[in-house]
This record gives structure tokens, sequence and C-alpha cells, in this order.
């Protein structure tokens, strides 16, 4: 079930980059939120990166001042009309991240900046997945999305922000161990950190090589 906030953040980029400002300010704004699954990773002009479900492209700029090979994938057309304006630097595709419409090990590096929380359990196996398949042998997928908080403030500002602009997808999210899935589907190792009362998480697992897999 959506609220009229959801859909009006949707709609007006003002409304969606002022939400995500007021929901960062913990970890020290959206740039940084959106740099946090990056920490420690070297990135080179040729990286083949992946930025899954880019939305409106925020996150797809910010890639491409580290590499020149970014991608963005989302299922919205309007929000890839918007990603455009923002990263035209980038390749944009059309499509679900459920049925990514790459090659076996096309990428280095799959990006997701607060997405997964939008997706239903189903969908996230399928998305993980996807995402294993797609990346080469020593690539790395890295995410922040939310978590569940151990600060009670934290933990109330999560639930107003929860109950007015995301679904109950967003609180499966906070009861779904993502390492463990992500282990199970073959990523190792993967390393989780987090932020802001716990009530932030980054995840970074890596695509065994063919050496390591043997």
């Amino acid at each position: 079930m959506t609220t009229i906030l959801r859909d009006w953040s949707y709609q007006h980029q003002w409304l969606y980059d002022t939400v995500s400002w007021f929901a960062t300010l913990s970890v020290g704004g959206a740039q940084k939120f959106r740099q946090l699954p990056l920490t420690g990773l070297v990135i080179r002009p040729e990286t083949q990166i992946l930025d899954l479900c880019c939305g409106s492209g925020q996150t797809t700029r910010l890639l491409l001042q580290y590499s020149q090979q970014v991608t963005g994938l989302d299922a919205s057309p309007k929000a890839l009309e918007r990603a455009r304006q923002q990263a035209p630097a980038a390749t944009y595709v059309e499509a679900f991240a459920e049925q990514m419409p790459f090659a076996d090990h096309t990428f280095d590096l799959v990006h997701s900046s607060a997405a997964m929380h939008e997706m239903a359990p189903n969908q996230l196996q399928q998305i993980f997945k996807e995402v294993y398949r797609v990346l080469k042998p020593g690539g790395i997928f890295a995410m922040v999305d939310i978590h569940r908080a151990n600060n009670l403030w934290m933990g109330v500002g999560l639930a107003v922000f929860i109950t007015l602009f995301e679904t109950e997808t967003a609180w499966q999210l906070l009861a779904t161990d993502l390492p463990q899935q992500l282990a199970k589907i073959g990523f190792q190792p993967v390393q989780q950190w987090f932020y802001a009362g716990k009530s932030v998480q980054v995840i970074q697992a890596v695509k065994p090589s063919r050496s390591d897999a043997a």
C-alpha cells in the first residue's frame, strides 16, 4: 500500500531530493550515503559498473566520477528520462532487475543505493541471483540500504520515514538477513557495516574468482 507522499515524491523531483536529504542527514547527507558502499574499493576509469535500479540518476552521476563505463538500469521510463538529464554520459537500459538483459560476467561492480527495500522477498532472491550472474568472477556487489536500528531515536525516525514514504517491503527488509541470503547464492566473502545507530547498512559481497570457487 502506497501513501500520497510517496506518490508525490516520485512525481516531483524536488520533493524526492528533499526527502532524500532529510533521510540521509544522519550519515552526512545524500551524497555521502551513496558513496558509503564504495568505501575501500579500487575503481578505475575502465571498470564496468552497473547502477542497479538507478532511478533518476543521482548515483549514476556519482559513479561517473570514478569510471567512464557506467550503465544505469531501471524499470521506469520516467526515471530513466530524468537520469539521462542528470548523467548523460552513462548508458541506460530499461528492464527489471530480476531479468537483466546482460550477458554473464559483464560487470566488475554492481552498485545499489536504497533500492532493495523496494523489493518483495521473492524479488530479492531473484535479483541477487541476477547480480551474481552478471558479475565477473572476482566482481563486487556493493549496496547501501536501511536496517533495523538499535537506537531508540533512530528507530523512531526510520519508522516514521517508512510509514510516510515506503511500503510493506521496507518493513520486510528490516527482518531480512541480507548477508545470509547473499552467502547462500554463492557470494564470498560478504562484509557488512552499520551507520546511524544501525539504521543504515552497507554490504560488499564478492563473487568468487574461478580459482576460489574450484
